[in-house]
């Protein structure tokens, strides 16, 4: 006696929970959809600030960039899309110093999780939302994000004189 009564409290469920997952899917059936119309509405269509696509490093207008050459992006890559190669030059004062000689990045292996940009001290890089990465090679996914003859930036700029207090 009690096995049919457990196998009608079981169909009973069963027939509960089929009749609430048919009512979701009515509702869902009669709300307003938005589609997008892509790409004929490329002038006017809206991308999430929050949307990561494309890692691109910022250089100013005269063709410099604030990557040190530290390597932390590289290291923190989980699967190890992001290359960076330095190399050593003389300086005037005759020290050696570390600069960026390659910064070469692989779109087909990134799985845009954001690390590397969020560990990288300098912020020298960043993700921008330009969504149309479509190619038909995967070498073309391959990308160097220093510019040919780009150098790192010098702090001095950047850094704003301290008031005093007279």
């Amino acid at each position: 006696m009690e096995s049919i009564l457990k196998y009608f409290k079981g169909l009973f469920t069963g027939i509960k929970s089929l009749l609430f997952g048919m009512s979701v899917t009515w509702k869902e059936l009669w709300t307003k959809k938005v589609t997008q119309q892509y790409p004929e509405n490329r002038d006017t269509l809206v991308i999430s600030d929050r949307f990561r696509c494309e890692l691109t490093m910022p250089h100013d207008d005269n063709n410099e960039h604030a990557c040190t050459a530290c390597g932390i992006c590289q290291m923190n890559c989980p699967n190890g899309t992001i290359s960076v190669l330095s190399k050593m030059i003389e300086t005037e004062d005759g020290k050696k110093k570390k600069i960026l000689d390659t910064y070469t990045w692989d779109l087909g292996m990134c799985t845009f999780c954001n690390l590397c940009v969020i560990t990288c001290p300098s912020d020298a890089i960043k993700f921008n939302n330009q969504f149309e990465n479509a190619v038909f090679t995967r070498s073309k996914l391959v990308q160097t994000l220093n510019h040919e003859g780009s150098k790192l930036r010098d702090k001095k700029k950047d850094v704003k004189p301290a008031e005093t207090n007279a």
